[in-house]
């Protein structure tokens, strides 16, 4: 570093230390509200980086700012700066006690393993959380950066507070704390405060350039009144949020919460689930589900369904089924969408055809959704028909049932099948049930007996001992284990459901495992646990969502549903009867009661279907799964793996600069003007800080440009002679002019970048930086 850069360093910024103060107040406010919200599985300490790297933005924003550096060298600076501080810092979350290769090769890993999860493995989902951590550091870090190259090299504090306050107002939205409240107040006295200081100093420059008054005088003033009604605002602000009973936003709210519902369904792929998140108040029956540390729904209505008067039963709504466990969470794999006309056949071509042995009665349900998120068809099991135009979504090339698409409120009448719970051919008993056996279709069995490795550990091994101990005292078919762990689960002295459980399954390998441990859940954790271990028994079982029956008008057959109701379940496939619904969740479950009927005999036991091993990642023995967050472990062979992917990552990118380049020099191939090629390289010096003054002619400014780069005066010579005798002369020029300009253009547009690494060393006065 120079003498004079020193100097400049050194010296007082024209903004001042205090303006300095408030842009770092102005980042690391922000940083602190991401840090409040735990946003990685509830572990605030995994984020309490996020200031820090925060100021380094800030400090690497300031010093290219008074450094003069350019625009693309200050930020090519910081980024450099960011990308070899923020990785090691997150490697130090997740070990801790290696050295800075060890921390680095940590970060990578959990990038590289979060990639392979979904571009390679195909996976729904990703339990890595390294990539996630990067993102935030790095966005935290560009947000301080940002906020002082704005303030500092071009005096305009707007941007920084807009955008700052937009990420700071969204993560607000999307967090259930109270307390983030105060970090908007901070960040709007400092936003003012900022605000009113640069105001106060470019009036104090404007008086002394004018020499008008008394400058300290006129700043003093800004600065007192601006402090004022600072105090004011901010005060009156806080009162009107404590006292005001009105909601001026919250039709924005309801209108913007379909979008939402997609949005989050899609966030769910990439980053973790975080515990402390503001649910949306609504059921989301997408292609996946991610479980999370909360269950939060409203009152709001949801569904009316009109029925026959003097029907009483007590219909499960089904919305969507799930064939893959995915550790933490379920989805529908393999799936394919097709369009089904108004009355058409819904299961015809699919896997979920009815058994003909199975009594059936058709019903028909008049449903009118009350939401506007609601674009599923509801129906108790296996929907007939619809009488408007859907799209059923199937899993897997065997085209299981997934879900009906319809669009949101618009009223419908589905006619559904309904099974017969009464001691007739066909119809449902226990006795029933048990003689049923396990002559399952190959299709079956292969898609809904998978278990994915580390589903299931110590906890859970001991929990499927006790129902295996339990069932060995009745016949042991798939309806006693099913019944079995249908009751024991319903147990409220030994399972208790809670809706809020934020960062209790943080250390788990799945939400099976935590559930086995802890005991304690809402109804995805019954139900995930359910459905798994009756598939480590070889048993075709799948989670199924959508919601309790409603409140029953039996005079009117008026049935009404609410969003509270939104619920998961199981079902369970029985050879000659089909999918049938078990509730594990005690307290919540409301299953039709099944009568036992007359004794069945009971086939002979076939061998178990092995249940299937899903191709996922393999995870770590029990006791030796890592607590750290993306749960990757690092060896000998990923770093070797890592090298691999660093190379490749090089090529790609020197395959990218040299397609850029060549495209760049191969220069314009379309009609040219010659103010329009003027305008051209103006605009491309002008991005590199090398713009003209306003009073410069082109001639001026060819000169002045060529002087910074002597290489290029011919080239800039020809442009602004073009320029000046088409724009101002009338001139035609010939094609040889027009060739020479074609030329010229390409060769500036290559040369032009090398102001990207020139100094502001030359006169000033000859071409405006920035």
């Amino acid at each position: 570093m120079n003498g004079s850069m020193r100097s400049r360093l050194a010296a007082a910024p024209a903004e001042g230390w205090i303006s300095l103060f408030l842009v770092a107040v102005l980042a690391v406010t922000v940083a602190w509200s991401l840090d409040d919200a735990a946003l990685v599985l509830g572990r605030r300490e995994w984020t309490d980086f996020l200031p820090w790297v925060t100021l380094g933005g800030v400090i690497v924003g300031f010093i290219g700012a008074r450094a003069r550096w350019n625009r693309p060298v200050a930020h090519l600076i910081g980024a450099a700066f960011a990308a070899l501080i923020v990785p090691l810092i997150i490697g130090s979350i997740g070990d801790p006690a290696g050295g800075a290769a060890e921390r680095y090769q940590w970060t990578a890993n959990s990038v590289v393993q979060a990639v392979i999860d979904f571009a390679v493995r195909g996976l729904p989902v990703t339990r890595q959380t390294g990539h996630y951590l990067l993102v935030l550091g790095l966005l935290c870090w560009a947000n301080g950066q940002f906020a002082a190259s704005a303030v500092f090299r071009h005096g305009r504090p707007i941007g920084p507070i807009i955008v700052l306050g937009t990420v700071l107002v969204a993560n607000m939205s999307a967090t259930d704390n109270d307390a983030q409240i105060w970090f908007l107040v901070l960040f709007s006295m400092a936003a003012l405060f900022l605000l009113t200081r640069l105001h106060a100093l470019d009036e104090r420059a404007t008086w002394i350039r004018r020499r008008i008054g008394d400058p300290t005088t006129v700043g003093s003033l800004y600065l007192r009144g601006g402090t004022v009604f600072i105090m004011i605002a901010i005060f009156g602000s806080l009162v009107l949020t404590a006292s005001a009973r009105s909601a001026p936003l919250a039709g924005f709210w309801d209108d913007a919460r379909p979008a939402l519902v997609g949005v989050s369904q899609w966030l769910q792929r990439i980053i973790p689930a975080a515990p402390g998140a503001r649910q949306l108040g609504v059921p989301s029956f997408g292609q996946q589900v991610t479980i999370g540390g909360t269950w939060s729904t409203t009152n709001a209505p949801a569904l009316e369904i009109s029925r026959p008067s003097g029907d009483d039963r007590r219909f499960y709504w089904r919305a969507t089924t799930y064939d893959q466990f995915t550790l933490f969470g379920w989805s529908a794999t393999d799936t394919v969408e097709a369009a089904r006309p108004a009355g058409a056949s819904t299961l015809d071509g699919t896997r979920d055809s009815i058994p003909t042995t199975s009594a059936r009665t058709a019903e028909t349900f008049r449903i009118v959704p009350l939401s506007e998120f609601l674009n599923v068809v509801f129906s108790p099991i296996d929907p007939l028909s619809v009488d408007q135009p859907t799209r059923i979504t199937t899993s897997g090339p065997d085209g299981f049932f997934q879900a009906i698409a319809i669009e949101p409120r618009v009223p419908y009448t589905v006619r559904a099948s309904v099974e017969t719970l009464a001691d007739v051919p066909g119809g449902v008993t226990e006795n029933r049930l048990r003689a049923a056996g396990r002559n399952y279709p190959t299709d079956i069995v292969t898609r809904y007996t998978t278990v994915p490795p580390g589903a299931i550990g110590t906890f859970a091994t001991a929990l499927l001992a006790d129902f295996e101990a339990k069932v060995k005292q009745t016949p042991g078919t798939p309806y006693d284990f099913a019944n079995v762990m249908e009751t024991e689960f319903r147990n409220s002295s030994r399972w208790h459901y809670t809706t809020s459980l934020p960062g209790v399954c943080n250390g788990d390998s799945s939400i099976v495992e935590c559930f086995a441990q802890y005991r304690q859940g809402f109804c995805e954790y019954f139900a995930s646990t359910m459905a798994i271990l009756l598939r480590k028994e070889g048993i075709p079982t799948r989670l199924v969502e959508g919601f309790l029956p409603g409140q029953i008008d039996v005079a009117t057959g008026l049935e009404k549903v609410n969003s509270s109701a939104a619920h998961a379940w199981v079902e369970v496939y029985f050879p000659g009867i089909g999918w049938k619904e078990f509730d594990p969740t005690g307290g919540l479950a409301d299953t039709q009661p099944i009568l036992p009927g007359a004794v069945q005999p009971i086939p002979t036991l076939a061998p178990r279907p092995s249940a299937v091993v899903a191709n996922l990642p393999p995870r770590a023995p029990a006791g030796e799964q890592s607590t750290r967050p993306g749960g990757s472990r690092t060896s000998s062979t990923d770093r070797s793996g890592n090298a691999a992917y660093i190379a490749i990552a090089i090529a790609l990118l020197a395959a990218v600069l040299a397609g850029v380049f060549l495209a760049y020099r191969r220069g314009p191939r379309g009609a040219m003007t010659p103010e329009g090629v003027y305008a051209s390289v103006v605009g491309l010096a002008r991005r590199f800080g090398f713009g003209p003054r306003p009073t410069q002619t082109a001639f001026e400014y060819a000169a002045a440009l060529g002087d910074v780069l002597p290489g290029i005066r011919p080239e800039l010579q020809t442009v602004a002679t073009a320029k000046v005798e088409v724009a101002y002369g009338r001139r035609e020029l010939g094609d040889d002019r027009l060739k020479a300009l074609r030329d010229s253009y390409r060769r500036l547009r290559v040369s032009l970048l090398r102001l990207a690494f020139r100094r502001g060393d030359r006169p000033r006065g000859s071409v405006t930086r920035r």
